[in-house]
């Protein structure tokens, strides 16, 4: 199978004005991660970047999970963080009261601060790698530019004023994968687990590696998989050597990436996804494939 081509179509897109179907009513909340929230129309979306608090609150509400977690397994299994926005978004809020509560020379002393300045840090460095590296090439979304417009977003707070719009993908790759497998198209799901790891690969040839290769940080777009996130890129090597070494230590990663249940009836599937997997994602391979 051929990986996606590379080839600079264009640089971002400059427009003169906004696409008219962001002006053409409410956009829906199509998702939410630690740092943004995205709300889209039926070919572009936008994003709303959270506050220091909001992301604050997130962090907090992660390290309680972890804490349980270690605790009791069995429960945090059905804590109320998958496929449950609605719930998330209700524990943030009433965490989010309290972070801003308590001032912020409190914070500084907590872990919860350095998690913040190293995800602020990582984010803003996978954005400008994306952009000096990605951008342009057929790895990620296509994103165009145009003056400052105010549009209408469902639910809080209303309005935003935007002045970049990102394509919208089909959906992420696990949903993609999961709808696939709910109806039987197995060696569909094969394909596309073959297509995320030349992506991966043409992405190193790119200079470029992600540490952060779940797969809810990945689209579908027509037949190719893109990036969604760059904030877990990284062009150092100490950094991948240390992702390198603990794919070293994973015996299934399809488990890791949370496949198991999915290709629990195929486990020849499974095997050979594995396979593929450790023989693509190690430091030989790596190095051969990145520039210079």
């Amino acid at each position: 199978m051929t990986g996606p081509s590379t080839a600079r179509d264009s640089r971002r897109q400059l427009l003169a004005h906004a696409p008219p179907e962001l002006l053409a009513g409410p956009l829906h909340r199509l998702g939410e991660g630690i740092g943004k929230i995205v709300y889209a129309s039926p070919h572009w979306v936008v994003k709303r970047e959270r506050s220091p608090n909001e992301i604050m609150a997130l962090i907090v509400i992660w390290k309680a999970v972890r804490g349980v977690q270690s605790v009791l397994p069995a429960v945090a299994a059905r804590f109320p963080l998958q496929h449950a926005s609605h719930r998330i978004r209700l524990l943030r809020l009433a965490t989010q009261g309290v972070v801003s509560l308590l001032p912020r020379t409190w914070w500084y002393t907590t872990h919860a601060w350095e998690v913040l300045k190293q995800y602020h840090r990582a984010s803003r460095r996978g954005e400008r790698l994306a952009e000096l590296h990605l951008e342009g090439t057929m790895l990620v979304p296509e994103t165009v530019e145009f003056p400052p417009v105010r549009v209408q977003v469902s639910g809080w707070p209303g309005h935003l004023t935007v002045s970049e719009a990102t394509e919208r993908v089909e959906a992420d790759l696990f949903r993609h994968l999961s709808r696939l497998a709910r109806h039987g198209l197995f060696e569909e799901v094969e394909l596309w687990l073959n297509r995320l790891l030349e992506l991966r690969r043409t992405g190193w040839s790119q200079g470029v590696f992600s540490v952060d290769s779940h797969l809810k940080n990945y689209g579908v777009i027509g037949n190719r998989v893109v990036l969604l996130d760059a904030g877990g890129l990284t062009n150092r090597w100490a950094d991948i050597e240390r992702r390198l070494a603990f794919e070293d230590n994973v015996e299934l990663p399809h488990v890791v990436l949370g496949l198991g249940p999915m290709l629990k009836k195929r486990p020849d599937i499974a095997g050979r996804f594995n396979a593929r997997w450790k023989e693509t994602v190690n430091e030989e391979t790596v190095r051969e494939q990145w520039p210079g």
